[in-house]
């Protein structure tokens, strides 16, 4: 949809009527969009790819943004939907609970075949990616702790994070389970390491990950 630099729009944040957060929120020529995924200024093929295929293969209206530092891409949405049922925000929090799954595997995947200082080493470079990407209760080594041992389906509470929060974990999550095997084959077999969720919650996570960019990584 548009191609946009820092200059071009304004970037402000909201309170979410249902959650203690704020949500960032772009507006461009009396249009709002809200933060869909961030990359690395080096990420520049991969931002143009994700932004090309929700624009082209989805028809999703999207806008890419450039800065210095980042590029970022944001979906166009109607403020009044925030909360409200079969908005964007209804199945964040199972989608949450299907990532803090793939986390904890690819984890215990690490510790069991390379080592208790290899899971270290893997614990404090994911607990790096929380804090450059400001996850919400993800901020300390306590914090991420909790998230990789607590049971995601038992728990009362998961973290509050939104779906560009997500998608840059998978994205993450995926970079350095290559790093660290050496191979991609710990991002088959999704729906195994998904079996204990409800079977409606884990169809819709599947579909929310193939139509998205992340579909090509986690299978």
């Amino acid at each position: 949809m548009f191609i946009l630099k820092r200059q071009d729009v304004e970037i402000s944040s909201i309170q979410h009527p249902k959650r203690e957060q704020q949500i960032p929120i772009l507006s461009y020529q009396g249009q709002t969009f809200r933060l869909i995924s961030v990359f690395r200024a080096h990420q520049e093929e991969e931002a143009r790819s994700f932004w090309r295929d929700l624009t082209d293969n989805q028809g999703k209206a999207c806008v890419l943004l450039e800065e210095p530092d980042r590029f970022s891409v944001w979906g166009k949405i109607r403020l009044e939907q925030l909360g409200t049922e079969g908005g964007p925000d209804t199945k964040i929090a199972p989608y949450t609970q299907a990532c803090l799954l793939l986390l904890q595997t690819v984890y215990l995947d690490v510790e069991d075949l390379l080592g208790n200082r290899q899971a270290g080493l893997f614990q404090k470079d994911i607990t790096d990616v929380f804090q450059q990407w400001h996850f919400p209760q993800a901020d300390s080594p306590e914090a991420v702790n909790h998230l990789l041992t607590v049971d995601p389906l038992n728990t009362l509470q998961v973290p509050p994070w939104e779906e560009h929060h997500l998608i840059t974990l998978l994205q993450e999550l995926y970079r350095l389970g290559k790093e660290y095997f050496g191979n991609a084959n710990f991002a088959e077999g999704v729906g195994d390491i998904l079996q204990d969720m409800p079977a409606n919650e884990q169809s819709q996570f599947m579909e929310w990950l193939k139509s998205s960019p992340l579909g090509k990584l986690w299978q």
